[in-house]
C-alpha cells in the first residue's frame, strides 16, 4: 500500500483519527527529508569509506620511485589530504547533530533536569494535552462533591479547570509553567505518547482518551486552617511568611502542606502574571517553602541528637553545664544556654530535663559524645545529607527518592536535600553547634523536620516515606529506633508541652482539650539578603579580588545582606502522645526589626491550632465536624528563645 493512497484514504467523520487528517501531509514530507537525508549521508559515507585507500592519480604522471617528501609538496598530494580532512571534518560534525537530536529526543526526558523544567514549552505536548480533559484531583475522602480539580462549563459553554481552593493548594498543584506541580505530573502527556510521523501517515494513531481521576491523601479541612493560621498578620501589618507539614506518622500519608507567601492558579495561567511571580525573589509565591526553603532549625534539631542519644545507646549520658558556657575547643566562643549561662546548671545533668528546658550545653555535649562518623550515620537514616565538608558539588540537590510516590510525582515535588557537615575534619566546636541546630545544620527544609518528629512518634521506630497519593501503600525509608526506645523519646517530648516545658503555654487548649502531645520548640537566627524593590532581585556589590602587588585577579558580584539577622520560629509536634496519628512542623519567618520572633510565642500556637483542628474533624476518634469554627488563639506566651 503506497503512502500517496494512505494520505488520500478518507477517515470517518466520527472516528477518533480524524483530527490527524490535516497532519498527514506534514508527516510524510518529514519522512520524506529525512529518508533523503539518510541516503545522502549514507552516499557520503560510502564515497569516503570507497576513497580512503583509493590510488592517488598522481601515480598516473609521477615516476613510482618519486621521493616521499617531493611528493608531500606536490599540489595533488595536498589537495587530496585536505578533501580528506574534510571528508571526516563533515562527517563528525553530521554525526554531532544526529547525536544530540537522538539525545533531546529519546533520552533527555529521563536524565536532563533542566529539559524536564521546560518541557511545558514543548508546543507539541502542550496541543495534545490541551485536546482531552484531565482527571480529577480528589481530596482523601474520594468524594467527587468534594473534588479539589474538577471542570465546570462555563457561561459560553466552554469546559474549563476549576479548583475549589485556588491558592491553598497552588504551590502543590502548580502551572502550565515553570517546574511542574501535581497537575502535570498526573495528567501531562508525555513526549513518548506523542505521534509520531509514521503514526500519522499510516493512520494508526489512536489519541489519549480523558485520563483517570486521582485520591490524594490530602484533607482539605486542614490544610484550610493552616492557610489561615500563616495568613494572619504581624503587629506592623505584614503577612506571616513560613510553612505548615502535617503527616501521620504511622503511614506517612501528607494530611497538609502548606506554605505562605502563596499565588492563584487561576491568575498563574496567563504567562505575564507568572512571569511578573517568578520574578518577585523577596516574596517568591512560587516557591513551596515546605519543600525548597532552607532553614536554620534551631533546639528543634535537638529531636534528632535525642533520637540518636538512643539509637545509639547514650541516652543515660550526664554532661557539665556551667554558668560559663561549655568551651567546645580551646580558643572557641562559649556556648551557653539562651539565658547567656545554663538552663540547668550541674556537674550531671542528665536527657530528660535538659531537652524538657532545651539546653545547649547538654546537646552540644551529646553531638560530641557521638562524634561526627554517627552523626552522619543518624543523618543518613533520617534523610539528611552527611557531607564532608561545607561546600560540594551534590549539596542542595533534589531528592526525590524520600517520596513513596509515581515517578513523575517524585520529580515534581522532589525537595531540596536538607545536609549537614558530618566530616572527620569537622572541627569540635562546629559539630556541637550542629548539636543544637546552629552551624553546618542549618540547611533544613521544613519537611525534614516533620520527617525527623514523625520518626520520633512513629510505633515501630521508622521514618516513614511520605507519600501523597492515597492508593499507594506505606513504604518504610528506614529503621531508626526500636518500639521501646521510641516510646522513651515521646515520653521525654511529652515534657516539652508540660508545665516547665518551652512549650507549655501555647499547648495548653490542647491540654485542656484532653490531648496529650509531645513536641519541641526552636528559634534561630538567619542571615538574608537586602533586595531591589524595583527589581525583586538580591543587591550586589561588585568587588576586586587583587595580588599583592594590587593587580586584579578576579571580580566577582557579592550579594548584600541586611545588618540584622532575621529571626524565625520554629514547633515540632505528634498527638496524641501513646498513639500518634498526626506529627507537624511549623516555622514562620521574622517580620523583619523590632518585632521578637519565638518558637513558643509565634510557631507552636498554630501547631496547638492545627493539633486541635484534626480533632475536630475527627482523626484521635469521635465524628468528623467541618462546621465548628476554630477556636481563638492562647494568649501570647512569655517569650523565650526556644
Amino acid at each position: 500500500m503506497s503512502l500517496l493512497y494512505l494520505l488520500q484514504t478518507p477517515l470517518p467523520a466520527a472516528s477518533p483519527l480524524a483530527h490527524a487528517t490535516l497532519e498527514r501531509w506534514p508527516a510524510l514530507l518529514s519522512l520524506v527529508f529525512l529518508g533523503g537525508l539518510g541516503f545522502l549521508l549514507l552516499l557520503l559515507l560510502l564515497s569516503f569509506l570507497r576513497n580512503w585507500r583509493r590510488p592517488s592519480a598522481l601515480n598516473a604522471v609521477a615516476s613510482e620511485d618519486l621521493p616521499e617528501e617531493v611528493r608531500r609538496k606536490l599540489g595533488a598530494t595536498a589537495t587530496n589530504r585536505g578533501l580528506k580532512a574534510l571528508r571526516v571534518l563533515f562527517l563528525l560534525m553530521a554525526l554531532g547533530v544526529y547525536g544530540a537530536h537522538v539525545y533531546w529526543a529519546k533520552y533527555a526526558e529521563k536524565s536532563n533536569e533542566r529539559f524536564q523544567e521546560l518541557s511545558y514549552k514543548d508546543q507539541r505536548t502542550r496541543r495534545l494535552d490541551a485536546a482531552i480533559l484531565n482527571g480529577w484531583l480528589l481530596d482523601r475522602s474520594g468524594k467527587l462533591d468534594k473534588a479539589l480539580a474538577s471542570y465546570k462549563k462555563q457561561p459560553n459553554g466552554d469546559i474549563a479547570r476549576v479548583y475549589a481552593y485556588d491558592e491553598e493548594f497552588s504551590q502543590l498543584f502548580g502551572t502550565n509553567y515553570g517546574a511542574a506541580g501535581l497537575e502535570r505530573a498526573f495528567f501531562q502527556t508525555q513526549s513518548s505518547e506523542a505521534p509520531e510521523a509514521l503514526q500519522l501517515v499510516r493512520g494508526d494513531y489512536q489519541p489519549p482518551s480523558a485520563q483517570r481521576d486521582v485520591r490524594l491523601t490530602l484533607d482539605p479541612e486542614l490544610q484550610k486552617e493552616a492557610a489561615r493560621l500563616l495568613r494572619d498578620k504581624w503587629p506592623n501589618g505584614k503577612e506571616k511568611h513560613g510553612a505548615v507539614v502535617m503527616l501521620n506518622p504511622q503511614t506517612g500519608e501528607v494530611l497538609a502542606m502548606y506554605s505562605n507567601p502563596t499565588f492563584s492558579i487561576k491568575a498563574a495561567q496567563n504567562k505575564e502574571n507568572w512571569l511578573k511571580l517568578d520574578a518577585d525573589k523577596k516574596e517568591s509565591p512560587l516557591v513551596n517553602r515546605a519543600l525548597n526553603a532552607y532553614y536554620v532549625p534551631g533546639s528543634t534539631f535537638k529531636t534528632m541528637m535525642l533520637i540518636g542519644a538512643f539509637h545509639f545507646g547514650l541516652q543515660d549520658s550526664t554532661f557539665v553545664g556551667t554558668g560559663g558556657g561549655f568551651i567546645a575547643e580551646p580558643g572557641a566562643n562559649p556556648i551557653t544556654d539562651d539565658n547567656g549561662s545554663c538552663e540547668v546548671c550541674g556537674p550531671a545533668i542528665e536527657i530528660r530535663k535538659s531537652f524538657q528546658i532545651s539546653s545547649n550545653q547538654y546537646f552540644a555535649q551529646m553531638a560530641l559524645a557521638l562524634g561526627p562518623d554517627r552523626v552522619g550515620e543518624l543523618a543518613t537514616l533520617l534523610g539528611i545529607g552527611a557531607y564532608d565538608g561545607p561546600t560540594g558539588g551534590t549539596q542542595g540537590r533534589k531528592e526525590p527518592e524520600i517520596w513513596n510516590a509515581s515517578e513523575g510525582v517524585k520529580k515534581a515535588i522532589a525537595p531540596n536535600e536538607s545536609y549537614m557537615v558530618t566530616g572527620k575534619k569537622t572541627r569540635r566546636y562546629d559539630l556541637a553547634l550542629e548539636g543544637f541546630g546552629q552551624g553546618y545544620a542549618g540547611q533544613m527544609t521544613p519537611l525534614q523536620m516533620a520527617l525527623i518528629v514523625s520518626t520520633a512518634a512513629n510505633l515501630e521506630g521508622k521514618l516513614m516515606k511520605p507519600k501523597i497519593e492515597y492508593d499507594r501503600k506505606p513504604e518504610q525509608f528506614s529503621q531508626v529506633l526500636s518500639p521501646e526506645q521510641g516510646a522513651q523519646v515521646r515520653d521525654i517530648m511529652g515534657l516539652v508541652t508540660l508545665p516547665g516545658g518551652t512549650g507549655a503555654r501555647a499547648m495548653a487548649p490542647v491540654n485542656a482539650a484532653g490531648i496529650r502531645s509531645g513536641g519541641k520548640t526552636g528559634t534561630a537566627q538567619k542571615q538574608i539578603p537586602v533586595y531591589d524593590p524595583r527589581t525583586g532581585q538580591p543587591k550586589t556589590v561588585h568587588r576586586y579580588e587583587r595580588d599583592s602587588k594590587g593587580n586584579i585577579i578576579r571580580e566577582y558580584d557579592e550579594t548584600v545582606f541586611e545588618k540584622e539577622y532575621r529571626s524565625d520560629a520554629w514547633f515540632l509536634c505528634f498527638a496524641p502522645l501513646d498513639k500518634p496519628v498526626i506529627a507537624v512542623a511549623v516555622v514562620v519567618e521574622g517580620p523583619g526589626p523590632g518585632i521578637s520572633n519565638y518558637g513558643g510565642v509565634n510557631a507552636a500556637p498554630i501547631a496547638a491550632q492545627m493539633v486541635l483542628q484534626a480533632k475536630r474533624l475527627g482523626y484521635f476518634g469521635g465524628p468528623r465536624d467541618e462546621s465548628s469554627t476554630p477556636t481563638a488563639k492562647p494568649a501570647p506566651a512569655k517569650p523565650r528563645r526556644r
